[in-house]
C-alpha cells in the first residue's frame, strides 16, 4: 500500500499538492482507493480516496494509527556540510532511513561550504521516512555557527568526534542508552583545535568513532547508527 506524507492531515483531510500529483498522474489511483498517511508526528492513518481529480485528491480517514518510537531518547546530529552537497545529501537519506530525530548543519572555522539550501535536504528526509516506513521526521535545522551552537543549553549527552590526539573513548562505549544525546562532527579538515578546546569547555565529550579515517558524511552516518543501535 502506497504511503503519502501529510503534516496537516488532522485538520485538512486531502494530500499535499505534489503527493496529489503523484497519487493521481503517477500512481493512478481513483476514488476508493485505500493510502497509508504518515503526519510525521508519530501517527499512520489508513485512508480511503473520496474525490480525485487533476488539481485535488480529498480523503475519509478510517483509522488513526500511533505509533511508539522505535528508539529512546532524543538523538541530535550537528555535522559541517560536505563541499559536494550528493555527499550530504546521501548523509541525510541515509540516517534518516536509519533513525534519529534532529539534525542541524553547522558552520565551522575549516567548513568548505559556508551556506546550504535546507529545502532539498527537507524533500529527502520525507522520502525517506516513507521509504523506511517511519512515523516520525527529523527536525532540520538552519546551518548554525559552530561557537554559538555549542553554547546553546542542551539537557543530554553531549559528544564531538575529532581526529586530534588524545583520550577518546569508543562512542559506543560511553552512550547512555535513554538518554538524549547529541554529537558533533565536523567537517572535511575537522575541528579546528580551538573548536574542540571550546567544545569540551562546554560539557562536550570527546570520542572516538573506530580506528579506521572516515569521510564527513561516513563519520555521520557510523554516529547515527551507533546513537540508534544503542538506544533500541
Amino acid at each position: 500500500m502506497h504511503l503519502f506524507y501529510t503534516p496537516d492531515i488532522q485538520t485538512l483531510s486531502e494530500l499535499p499538492e505534489e503527493e496529489a500529483s503523484h497519487a493521481i498522474r503517477v500512481l493512478r489511483l481513483q476514488l476508493g482507493d485505500e493510502v497509508m498517511l504518515t503526519d510525521g508526528k508519530g501517527n499512520f492513518y489508513r485512508a480511503e480516496i473520496s474525490n480525485a481529480n487533476h488539481k485535488r485528491c480529498l480523503l475519509n480517514i478510517i483509522e488513526t494509527i500511533p505509533q511508539e518510537p522505535l528508539w529512546s531518547g532524543h538523538l541530535h546530529l550537528a555535522m559541517a556540510p560536505t563541499k559536494n552537497m550528493d555527499r550530504t545529501e546521501w548523509f541525510a537519506e541515509k540516517a534518516t532511513e536509519i533513525g534519529f530525530d534532529e539534525l542541524t548543519f553547522l558552520n565551522c572555522r575549516f567548513s568548505e561550504r559556508k551556506v546550504i539550501k535546507t529545502e532539498r535536504i527537507s524533500k529527502i528526509l520525507v522520502s525517506a521516512i516513507k521509504q523506511s516506513l517511519k512515523a516520525r521526521l527529523p527536525k532540520l535545522n538552519e546551518m548554525t555557527d559552530f561557537n554559538k551552537f555549542i553554547t546553546q543549553p542542551f539537557k543530554g549527552q553531549k559528544f564531538i568526534a575529532h581526529c586530534y590526539e588524545g583520550e577518546k573513548p569508543l562512542l559506543k562505549d560511553t552512550i547512555r542508552k535513554g538518554e538524549d544525546a547529541l554529537v558533533l562532527i565536523g567537517p572535511e579538515g575537522d575541528f579546528s583545535e580551538d573548536e574542540v578546546k571550546k567544545a569540551i569547555e562546554n560539557g562536550f565529550t570527546p570520542i572516538s568513532l573506530g580506528n579506521s579515517r572516515l569521510r564527513t558524511e561516513t563519520a555521520a552516518l557510523v554516529a547515527c547508527h551507533i546513537l540508534n543501535l544503542q538506544n533500541q
